[in-house]
């Protein structure tokens, strides 16, 4: 059963550590929200550890640029675990070769391509035309508002050939402001469902906990995953995440479910639970907005 709370101070002290998501959370891709902020950094005058998870494909210092241009304060986290840099060390690991058809927005996208010292010896990466492809680096759609479908021809050129798709950002839609945008990870499903191999790092995957959890303990935190508190909006990535992990959640409605759960300043328990239900997820606690 999800409980609705009023503030996340209503429960911080079962937790010594959040993984919070950041779109739809903290900022909305324009600017902060001033609540989500306040909480964060109450949160962390009491002690508490806050490492933030996102699907960005940026590298974590490309993250902490993005968030002081929304104008969320350095005090507000401890630490960043994007999808990025998860996706980054599997790439210099060479899991689609070396000569990789990168699909993105490269004025964006470019430090994806930034080498890692964590590995002694890199694959040496090159971008090529998609027809001289060992494999695909999709860090979104070239053009974010176009049906991912526009990508069919390529995609499926590319499953004959037998190249595997890595997804740096796992969301399906983002909302920048009031206007939703397509993400990378609408393409890699788009791709999977057309029979090709699509390989994931961020959330609900695996890899992206392994280093928000490295994350964690590199900041002295010894908490185990029943004092970690995981929020986020994306029930098929934030939520559903946190349950494979075994990790307690807090939904917040008013992000991309806004609409779905009836969500103004909270959201209706009986849409709240029609929407649990129909996507089979069953977070912890839930909240319009992070406050």
């Amino acid at each position: 059963m999800t409980r609705i709370i009023t503030a996340l101070s209503e429960i911080s002290a079962q937790y010594d550590a959040l993984f919070v998501d950041l779109w739809g959370c903290v900022h909305d891709g324009i600017q902060a929200y001033p609540e989500a902020v306040a909480a964060l950094q109450a949160y962390r005058s009491g002690g508490g550890k806050v490492v933030l998870v996102t699907n960005s494909p940026k590298p974590r210092e490309g993250v902490a640029a993005q968030l002081g241009q929304f104008g969320v304060p350095a005090n507000a986290y401890d630490s960043i675990a994007s999808s990025g840099d998860s996706a980054r060390a599997a790439l210099f690991r060479g899991v689609v070769g070396e000569k990789v058809y990168f699909m993105g927005e490269w004025a964006r996208d470019a430090g994806f391509f930034d080498p890692l010292d964590i590995i002694s010896t890199p694959a040496q990466i090159r971008r090529v035309p998609l027809a001289e492809a060992d494999g695909i680096v999709c860090c979104g759609p070239f053009d974010p508002m176009a049906d991912p479908s526009v990508n069919r021809a390529d995609f499926l050129y590319a499953k004959q050939k037998g190249l595997k798709l890595l997804c740096a950002n796992p969301d399906i839609v983002v909302d920048r402001g009031e206007i939703r945008e397509w993400c990378a990870g609408a393409l890699a499903q788009l791709y999977t469902q057309m029979g090709g191999e699509s390989l994931y790092f961020g959330k609900p995957h695996p890899p992206i906990y392994d280093l928000a959890l490295r994350r964690l303990a590199l900041l002295g935190s010894k908490a185990d995953r029943s004092r970690i508190l995981a929020i986020g909006d994306g029930l098929h990535t934030d939520i559903q995440g946190a349950q494979g992990e075994e990790i307690d959640s807090l939904f917040i409605t008013g992000g991309l479910a806004a609409k779905e759960t009836r969500t103004t300043d909270q959201p209706e328990p009986e849409a709240l639970a029609d929407v649990l239900s129909q996507a089979q997820v069953t977070p912890s606690f839930a909240i319009g907005r992070l406050r």
